[in-house]
């Protein structure tokens, strides 16, 4: 009766659908969305160390200097 495919061929049309969303996931070039990695640059890390109270204005004003 269907010869092989399901109404119109859309059998066919799934296996199209299901093989571009299983490369579309292996090919990302991010994890999933909101959940990315951060890489944390040398400018970012010395801010974090200067508002956590770890280094004076002074340390993070020379420092910063140095990394621009």
């Amino acid at each position: 009766m269907y010869e092989g495919y399901h109404v119109w061929g859309m059998h066919l049309i799934w296996w199209f659908i299901w093989g571009f969303m299983l490369m579309w996931i292996f090919t990302m070039p991010y994890a999933i969305p909101g959940q990315r990695w951060q890489r944390n640059s040398a400018l970012d890390l010395l801010q974090k160390r200067f508002a956590a109270g770890e280094i004076s204005a002074d340390e993070y004003r020379e420092r910063k200097k140095v990394l621009q």
